[in-house]
């Protein structure tokens, strides 16, 4: 029954649609892995079982009148707790929103309900959806299935951890820095930050702001145990329900070319002075690089699309202008007065923080200019390459750090100690001009735990992304199941 949990989503949907497997047996074996595992990690930290059970029964009965209600159709799947889903809190992580109870899904998870999915839970987040770990004072603290002493990342953190685990079939995250690609990376599964604008992002907010994304570059996206079924998800979450954002996207403006893996033009970065990668994380890319070259795939380590400097700060000063707007009166001015102190040309972290959050609207015009300037620049880069390829964070998981500030929690990046945000390098370099990215997993550190990169695409270019991603799976690296969760 185990193999059966952790088979890929588009298995066990073609199966269910056949009639070869049970909505409800499904669901029991999840919920009964759940009722085992869980204690231990904590991921799912919402559970919706006897609504769901009564879902699944509805839905092996319509099937048995030959009415299929889609591609998910009985399909046992969670989504991130951020997401809104009817009768069922959404607090991000906050104690003050115990109370915030949705009475309709969001778009995603109602595209969801439509294709036939089996909504049976949601999974943890950190407060905020603001760290690579997911701890919060409502739900307490997810651990990674690998290595219960580390955190499964975040903020898809819970969504990460149950998918490794095989507590779901499925999930839906959300993205602005990596937090799909990074829990992906730490948890050693797939996971899938669209084109920025791509999915409609309505009924993932707390109560009160009306611009859901003011920094133009959040995304939600699926995760899953396969890119196959990243694949199978986007293509149900994408399916046009009204324009999103100023793309105005529509199916056939997607950029696929059709071009097959093995002759698409691949750019590869290992590492960067602005976030220096850990060996184990560059070695693991090295050996793709091998794996790639012997395919025959044209691989360039040399090309770079920007300056990283200069898309760093980028990212960061508009990332914290607009987490800075969210602040209420008090916290604005202990912001400004730590702004104050921090001299003008300082570079660490914790000064850009506090000037960034309370940076003038002329500055924010100023840094979305040269926003301006990387896209132009990553459009030149990708007339010579298909795809970049380059790591998602400077480690495997780490330990749990819970306490201080982001940027005072240090990690061990070739034996020299390293502020976790500067990870944040990794985040934004595709992700301030809103690229898609396939995170993908390629194997287990010396200590057995896993490694992932992310697959980076021009805009528009999911399915390129995808279709390397599944390539990859097929011929290089298939899904590793945690040893103690089999």
């Amino acid at each position: 029954m185990t193999d059966l949990c952790f088979r890929p989503a588009h298995e066990l949907a073609r199966s269910l649609r056949r009639g070869e497997l049970t909505a409800t047996d499904l669901l029991q074996q999840y919920l009964a892995r759940v009722a085992r595992l869980n204690p231990r990690l904590n991921a799912v930290c919402v559970l919706d079982a006897d609504r769901a059970m009564a879902r699944a029964s509805a839905a092996d009965a319509a099937l048995s009148r030959g009415e299929p209600w889609g591609p998910l159709h009985g399909l046992p799947m969670t989504v991130k707790e951020a997401f809104d889903v009817p009768g069922l809190a959404t607090t991000w992580g906050f104690e003050s929103l115990r109370g915030n109870v949705a009475t309709r899904p969001a778009h995603a998870v109602q595209r969801l309900l439509d294709a036939g999915a089996v909504i049976f839970g949601k999974t943890n987040v950190p407060a905020g959806l603001a760290d690579w770990q997911s701890f919060n004072p409502v739900f307490g603290t997810t651990n990674n299935p690998w290595d219960v002493s580390r955190g499964p990342g975040g903020s898809s953190g819970g969504s990460a951890a149950a998918l490794a685990a095989g507590l779901t079939a499925l999930e839906l995250g959300s993205d602005i820095g990596a937090s799909i690609r990074n829990p992906a990376h730490y948890c050693g599964v797939w996971g899938h930050k669209p084109t920025w604008g791509l999915l409609s992002m309505e009924g993932h907010q707390v109560p009160g702001p009306e611009c859901i994304d003011t920094l133009d570059i959040a995304a939600i996206g699926p995760l899953a145990r396969s890119a196959h079924d990243l694949a199978l998800a986007m293509d149900v979450l994408a399916s046009p329900l009204r324009s999103f954002g100023p793309l105005g996207w529509q199916p056939a403006a997607w950029r696929d070319a059709g071009t097959a893996p093995r002759r698409m033009r691949v750019a590869v970065l290992r590492d960067d002075p602005c976030a220096e990668v850990d060996a184990q994380v560059q070695h693991a890319i090295a050996d793709l690089v091998h794996f790639l070259r012997d395919a025959g795939v044209a691989v360039d380590e040399d090309a770079r699309p920007v300056d990283s400097r200069e898309a760093y700060e980028t990212y960061i000063w508009l990332l914290r202008a607009a987490t800075g707007s969210k602040l209420d009166d008090a916290s604005y001015a202990q912001a400004l007065q730590a702004a104050g102190s921090a001299a003008p040309d300082d570079r660490d972290y914790g000064s850009w923080f506090w000037r960034a959050c309370t940076q003038s609207h002329r500055e924010w015009i100023q840094r979305d200019q040269v926003r301006q300037k990387l896209r132009r620049q990553w459009e030149a880069f990708f007339e010579r390459f298909d795809l970049l390829i380059c790591p998602v964070a400077t480690t495997p998981a780490f330990p749990h750090m819970q306490h201080g500030w982001r940027w005072e929690r240090m990690l061990d990046v070739n034996g020299r100690p390293q502020p976790s945000t500067d990870q944040l390098f990794w985040a934004g370099y595709p992700g301030v001009v809103g690229l898609p990215a396939t995170a993908v997993p390629l194997g287990l550190s010396a200590q057995g735990l896993p490694i992932g990169a992310q697959i980076v695409g021009p805009v528009l270019a999911d399915p390129a992304c995808l279709r390397f991603a599944k390539w990859l799976e097929e011929d290089y690296r298939q899904f590793m199941a945690p040893p103690g969760c089999v």
